[in-house]
């Protein structure tokens, strides 16, 4: 037992120091420069005046719920056309199952760059949508799509789907075809049937997805950058310009860490939701 147990260890000690050294050193010198002055007008002392210049500035404080929001209706929008795409992707023959699944997870294969200006393309004064919308003649001037947050939910649903629909499909794959027949034979509707049934099966999956969705929404650079510009900012483009515009790597360090913090507690309370859910509905062995 205990040379398994050395054996173990020495397979498992390569990935926690890769861990320790690409994660948490990187972590915990960003919790020091977010406590510890490093910008200018800062010194050298220990302080919490950048987290307390964060929740003391409205303009912080916009950023901060317009994060929050954008990542929350993100993950909603995702989860309501997640459901079907699973549905079909676990419930098709192989073949068809294949190839949706190709096609759901192919975007994943090409730059999240190219991918978020490609809906600039699309959303543009000059875009497809205005040509469409004008040449039916359902408007006569061109909308303003850009730089708002319905821009950036558009890019971060069309980037993020996958995530929400591949642990979807993995826990729809593991219901029982047979308790929808159950189902209906004691008179539940489709709606009926995914309330009871899919939905509290599927819960781990959900949480799994939505964290996914929610963390990698409220993190992103690339998307508010491109599609929000300057009248729509997101906490992932104020710490960039904290850090290489304004040069104070100690405020943009806070930033970070109430932004991780925020990732962190999504997560927890989705896993602890979906824990209680099971445990209360768990049926114990006799």
């Amino acid at each position: 037992m205990a040379s398994q147990r050395r054996l173990i260890a020495l397979w498992v000690a390569p990935a926690v120091a890769c861990l320790l050294a690409c994660f948490m050193a990187p972590v915990l010198l960003m919790l020091v420069n977010s406590v510890h002055g490093t910008s200018p007008d800062a010194g050298q002392d220990w302080t919490l005046r950048f987290y307390a210049k964060l929740f003391s500035h409205d303009i912080y404080g916009r950023v901060f719920w317009t994060t929050v929001r954008i990542a929350v209706l993100t993950t909603l929008v995702a989860m309501l056309l997640g459901y079907p795409i699973a549905w079909a992707i676990a419930r098709s023959g192989p073949l068809t199952a294949r190839v949706l699944t190709i096609i759901v997870v192919a975007p994943l294969f090409v730059n999240i760059v190219i991918r978020t200006f490609g809906w600039r393309i699309v959303l543009g004064r000059n875009g497809v949508i205005n040509w469409a919308l004008i040449n039916v003649g359902i408007i006569t001037e061109p909308l303003d799509m850009l730089y708002d947050q319905g821009a950036i939910i558009v890019g971060s649903v069309h980037i993020f789907l996958p995530l929400m629909v591949l642990p979807l499909a993995a826990a729809i794959g593991g219901i029982n075809p047979a308790l929808e027949e159950a189902a209906r034979t004691l008179g539940a509707n489709r709606f009926e049937y995914f309330r009871r049934v899919v939905l509290p099966l599927t819960l781990p999956g959900l949480a799994a997805g939505a964290t996914l969705v929610f963390s990698l929404t409220a993190g992103s650079f690339v998307l508010p950058a491109i599609l929000g510009g300057e009248r729509t900012k997101m906490m992932g483009t104020l710490v960039e310009e904290q850090m290489l515009v304004v040069s104070d790597w100690s405020f943009g360090s806070a930033i970070a860490v109430v932004l991780v913090a925020l990732n962190l507690g999504v997560a927890a309370t989705l896993n602890g939701a979906v824990e209680r859910r099971v445990r209360r509905y768990a049926v114990p062995a006799t």
